[in-house]
């Protein structure tokens, strides 16, 4: 098997991977109640595409694992199409705005996860690469949440059950403020333990010898 052939079958088992790893956390795990879920380190396979075979690549296999998703998140892309999801006349704006940021772009950027191949010990790049990656993914769900649903922060924040801080925010914080923290808090809710567990899963398939040399 040549080289180029080579790559291309690892990175279709890897991508297949993902998947299987994606559909085993939705039935293991609930979903947040606006959008996002913890998996079961999912995006590792794609971050160590691009450690393997390198970042253009790597790229390349996040905007085709992007379209995976969007097959798997049909029902919420349907959706957003649909009159009633934004609740307002910029309906199909906002909704290619989603696809853009919490599909397209928020799993292409896993592509960086071998930007420190060769600069560092295996263990430490593909860790480093994967906190890259997957807070790369973490922006863009950031910027998504801010630019779509901040009009829920109050709410958020002052809910029934919430800590008291909630409400100190919503007193203190301008709008604008305000909705960026929600996008922060609530994507953070999900997206920081997943970049810790795929950190410490990283540096544990680092010793893997063929990945390791």
């Amino acid at each position: 098997m040549n080289n180029k052939v080579r790559k291309l079958t690892e990175s279709a088992m890897l991508l297949g991977m993902a998947v299987v790893l994606e559909l085993l956390g939705k039935m293991l795990i609930p979903p947040m109640p606006f959008g996002g879920q913890l998996t079961i380190v999912c995006m590792l396979p794609v971050v160590l595409i691009s450690y393997r075979h390198g970042v253009r690549w790597g790229l390349l296999c996040g905007f085709a694992y992007s379209i995976l998703q969007m097959a798997l998140g049909a029902g919420t892309v349907t959706a957003a199409f649909q009159p009633g999801y934004f609740g307002d006349e910029t309906m199909l704006l906002n909704a290619f705005i989603m696809c853009f940021l919490d599909y397209v772009l928020a799993y292409t950027v896993l592509g960086l996860g071998g930007l420190f191949r060769d600069k560092m010990k295996p263990g430490k790049a593909l860790c480093l690469g994967s906190l890259v990656a997957l807070g790369s993914r973490y922006l863009c769900h950031i910027l998504s949440g801010y630019v779509l649903f901040s009009g829920w922060a109050e709410w958020f924040f002052t809910q029934e059950g919430f800590p008291a801080w909630g409400q100190s925010l919503v007193n203190s914080l301008s709008p604008a403020g305000l909705g960026l923290t929600y996008s922060v808090v609530y994507n953070g809710l999900y997206m920081i333990p997943e970049m810790i567990l795929t950190a410490i899963a990283a540096v544990l398939i680092s010793r893997i010898p063929r990945i390791k040399n």
